[in-house]
């Protein structure tokens, strides 16, 4: 009997940990780490929050039901990818790669703030303007992650 408890209790916690494990990529010191496709990644997040701001605005004055869902739609799709932008910063570059031993420190935390905070203006917004404010954010962290750079 507490052979089948344990052995329950052990597959138990697999189901519970296994998945916070895959999700933990990079709080974990695996030495795996691609921060340009990070941030290529969050170039294509933008990408899909212009698509998503322009059919907004294609959208806006229709009224039929189809449309309607559409444009809910691409409202969740929005504030998804800018949620996606603002948990790479948070999640990865804040906890990984900005740390106050560099030199620039500050004006690293700066251009990572930045990104979250348009992020967050995307996610309020629905304008173009915005959303290319967050690309040029985006694309200001560029220089500090070059694709042949390695850990």
């Amino acid at each position: 009997m507490l052979r089948k408890t344990i052995t329950g209790m052990s597959i138990l916690m697999i189901i519970v940990l296994v998945p916070v494990l895959s999700s933990a990529h990079c709080q974990v010191p695996c030495g795996i780490y691609d921060d340009h496709a990070r941030v290529e990644a969050m170039l294509e997040d933008v990408k899909t929050v212009k698509k998503a701001v322009t059919m907004l605005q294609e959208l806006a004055e229709k009224t039929d039901v189809q449309s309607r869902q559409q444009f809910t739609r691409w409202v969740m799709n929005k504030e998804h990818h800018a949620q996606l932008i603002i948990s790479t910063i948070s999640d990865y570059f804040l906890t990984q790669r900005v740390k106050a031993t560099q030199k620039d420190y500050v004006e690293r935390l700066k251009r990572h703030h930045a990104v979250i905070v348009n992020a967050m203006n995307v996610k309020q917004n629905a304008d173009i303007a915005t959303v290319d404010e967050l690309e040029a954010s985006v694309k200001a962290l560029e220089g500090y992650y070059p694709a042949e750079h390695k850990h």
